[in-house]
């Protein structure tokens, strides 16, 4: 596989601070910190292999200019660890730190690392990463996943399989290891009912009803799934400027292969591209980017609109054919006249820029404007 987008910006990285890398489970973590450093002078240790366990809590290391610590935020003292480890350290090696969403909620909480590290997130691969150039080549990505082994393998029936399996292994090997669940096929249930409600505010409360439990837990769950990088949550955006609702949240899957209909499918993997491309521009320039969503009082939506510093600079209406500009998308154009505001369709063949300066596309020609 070619080299993955965030090589270059954490090997400049690793020569001056700490490097933690998070992202999905099989996203290409582990993948990608090999090709950052060379086999030769790296010693690789996974805390979820005994042998290499033992070696991180002795602390044997190697001589090795490069030291990659797999998985090691299951250690539970593993900030103050990495710390005494870095700052004795850091002028003789490089270290790099791969894992799940734990090292993400930990970022939001700050503790003793401060200072010493950057953080960046893995996303799925995508248009821009992948070199697609055509309509035939962005539908191979749609109808597989964005994770490299179903995509690699070129076939519907192993993505389907690897999804399946993908589920599962999140459930048994990451969050029963960390989390007390007292009902892990209650929460297999509410993962297999999550992707039915992609593209509508997400109601914790009928959530709730369905599986005859109380708002507390769902609530909890729904974070637990956020954390370990199943789903994200996009808030919406509000400003003075418009009426909008402003506590209503929607919710996304890493893996779209989970979406069935083809329009909840596209609006998702559109929703991945921003979110990636967001994430970019945030762990490697520090902008102060976040994806959003507009819902009107009246019901009425743009689905997505990209924030920077509380200011919208890009807002997107997903269509799976043909369509007229949406009322919703001319309303915000109306409101914020210089934003750049596109409607994309998966499926349709216009391709033209409506009098108020909303432009009509292929979902390809958006893609490809994007950072990755």
């Amino acid at each position: 596989m070619r080299n993955r987008y965030l090589q270059e910006f954490i090997k400049a990285d690793l020569e001056k601070k700490m490097v933690l890398l998070a992202g999905p489970r099989q996203v290409g973590k582990t993948f990608l910190s090999k090709q950052i450093c060379p086999p030769a002078q790296t010693c690789y240790l996974n805390y979820d292999v005994s042998k290499h366990r033992t070696r991180l809590l002795k602390q044997e290391f190697g001589p090795e200019k490069f030291w990659i610590f797999d998985e090691i935020h299951k250690f539970k003292r593993w900030k103050n660890y990495l710390k005494g480890v870095f700052d004795e350290h850091r002028d003789q090696h490089s270290i790099l730190v791969t894992g799940s969403a734990r090292l993400d909620l930990f970022r939001k909480a700050g503790d003793s690392l401060q200072g010493r590290y950057f953080f960046y997130r893995l996303n799925p691969l995508s248009v821009n990463e992948l070199g697609i150039s055509n309509r035939k080549e962005m539908r191979e990505l749609f109808d597989l996943s964005g994770f490299p082994e179903p995509f690699f393998s070129s076939s519907k029936k192993e993505a389907n399989r690897w999804t399946q399996d993908y589920t599962a292994r999140v459930l048994q090997e990451d969050v029963r290891n960390v989390e007390r669940v007292f009902d892990l096929a209650l929460l297999e249930q509410l993962i297999h009912r999550l992707p039915d409600c992609v593209g509508a505010p997400l109601s914790i409360n009928a959530l709730r009803e369905d599986l005859q439990l109380n708002h507390k837990t769902v609530t909890r769950w729904v974070d637990l799934l956020e954390r370990f990088y199943l789903i994200f949550r996009v808030l919406p955006f509000g400003s003075p400027k418009i009426k909008a609702v402003k506590k209503e949240q929607k919710h996304y899957h890493f893996d779209w292969n989970v979406i069935k209909p083809p329009g909840a499918r596209f609006e998702n993997f559109i929703a991945v591209h921003l979110l990636k491309h967001v994430h970019f521009l945030r762990d490697t320039e520090g902008r102060a980017l976040e994806l959003r969503y507009l819902r009107f009082i009246d019901g009425r939506e743009v689905d997505f609109v990209i924030v920077e510093e509380s200011r919208p600079i890009l807002a997107v209406e997903c269509k799976f054919g043909d369509s007229e500009v949406q009322p919703a998308l001319r309303s915000l154009k109306n409101k914020f006249p210089e934003l750049d505001c596109w409607q994309i369709h998966f499926d349709g063949s216009k391709d033209y820029v409506s009098s108020e300066g909303i432009r009509v596309a292929p979902a390809l020609t958006l893609l490809k404007t994007l950072a990755v």
